[in-house]
């Protein structure tokens, strides 16, 4: 038996909970950098470095948010609360290891047309994963499947259903730095513009609330896996 193997679920639970606190600690890193970002007083080019150095952060908690689903459904079938192994384990690793790919791809070509695509393309694959997550979910906790939900399970399908939600959330404030980029763009070539400016504060003001509640969400999503209370 190779240490992996004898290791397995102590290893994979060792980096779920990493990729937790990259996802928690990278977007309050965020939320702190947008208030420079926006600040008028400052010059431009410094409201640049904050808005890169937002960017930099931004990164590892994607980066945490895209991995903990691979990791948590593999947590779940060696748990016996989700029974799909073997093949499906290998193609959702392969699939979410592609993603992340992109997701990074999109990264380091941010200030470009290409990385605008990219981060596009990023947030479409969202869009069939989020209602895929919550439909199982939901069928689950009604007793239909996929996953298990008798007493003592319930938590893994509850769990889910809170993390396509917080995908959702993630999703709007990923809009909002995409925001960012085609805004700076535009006052670098249009010069200073109050529009442009009230776009910013107004994106930002969206996206702080939505950040409490972002919060919230993820500190439940970790109190579940951790207890298990139902």
């Amino acid at each position: 038996m190779s240490f992996f193997e004898m290791y397995e679920l102590p290893i994979i639970r060792w980096i779920h909970i990493v990729a937790m606190v990259y996802w928690l600690g990278g977007e309050w890193g965020v939320f702190q950098t947008s208030f420079h970002v926006v600040n008028r007083k400052l010059a431009m080019a410094e409201r640049r470095r904050h808005m890169e150095t937002a960017y930099r952060i931004d990164i590892l908690a994607r980066t945490g948010i895209i991995i903990l689903l691979p990791l948590g459904m593999h947590m779940g079938y060696l748990w016996g609360v989700q029974p799909y192994g073997g093949v499906f384990l290998s193609s959702m690793w392969v699939f979410y290891l592609g993603w992340l790919a992109l997701c990074w791809a999109a990264f380091f070509h941010r200030e470009t047309d290409t990385g605008i695509k990219l981060t596009k393309l990023d947030e479409a694959i969202r869009y069939l994963i989020i209602p895929a997550i919550a439909i199982s979910a939901i069928a689950s906790l009604l007793g239909y499947g996929p996953f298990n939900a008798a007493e003592g399970q319930k938590w893994f399908s509850i769990k889910l259903l809170i993390f396509s939600f917080l995908l959702v959330l993630g999703l709007l404030l990923r809009f909002i730095m995409r925001e960012w980029t085609v805004l700076f763009r535009r006052l670098d070539a249009e010069g200073d513009s109050p529009e442009v400016e009230e776009q910013l504060e107004k994106s930002i003001r969206f996206g702080r609330r939505i950040a409490y509640v972002y919060w919230i969400g993820i500190l439940t999503v970790a109190f579940l896996g951790a207890v298990k209370p139902m």
